[in-house]
């Protein structure tokens, strides 16, 4: 991983973005002890307008909180990407929840059904930023798989760990099948 790798995830309100973004800073800083700063802003309607947070990851002390050229961009929804694809580093991971997102750039994008894998393999669509995340980390260096599955179960509420837990394997397995990682 490069000594600093920026992350955005970005959606809908009520995608659980925000959430998604304080459980994978979470991972980064208290479970693999990387510096780590997370910002989040979603617009006035709380559930249906823009959601976005970022994450920075980083070897050493973090000057800037805010991406700057994400290393990669996790987009669930087909204004997110159309709105945050210019900022992406070039060559850096696109991620896409292509359950919503039907119109991508050409080359290198990488489509999972987060929000079907949810529904049909966890039994909850809300569960497609856990879904996401699992890919996310099994296509990046950004975090251990271990340190995100601990610090999904510290953050889900209690009596949904297990399915939290199917959740974050569904994204994982979903990623290792598509780009053969891991």
């Amino acid at each position: 991983m490069a000594q600093r790798y920026e992350i955005r995830l970005a959606g809908s309100g009520g995608q659980g973005l925000i959430l998604a973004g304080v459980i994978l800073a979470e991972a980064a800083g208290i479970y693999d002890g990387k510096y780590v700063c997370q910002t989040q802003s979603y617009g006035p309607a709380a559930r249906g307008g823009t959601s976005k947070a970022e994450v920075v990851i980083s070897d050493a002390e973090i000057d800037y909180p805010k991406a700057i050229r994400p290393d990669a961009l996790l987009a669930m929804n087909q204004k997110s990407l159309d709105t945050y694809y210019h900022d992406l580093k070039p060559g850096g991971l696109l991620l896409v929840d292509s359950t919503f997102v039907h119109e991508v750039p050409p080359g290198g994008v990488i489509a999972i059904p987060f929000t079907r894998l949810a529904r049909e393999q966890v039994g909850r669509e809300m569960a497609a930023n856990i879904v996401a995340l699992g890919a996310l980390a099994a296509l990046t260096d950004a975090v251990s798989l271990s340190s995100l599955e601990a610090a999904v179960l510290a953050r889900v509420p209690k009596g949904t760990e297990e399915l939290n837990k199917r959740a974050l394997t569904a994204g994982i397995e979903a990623a290792n099948k598509i780009a053969g990682v891991r």
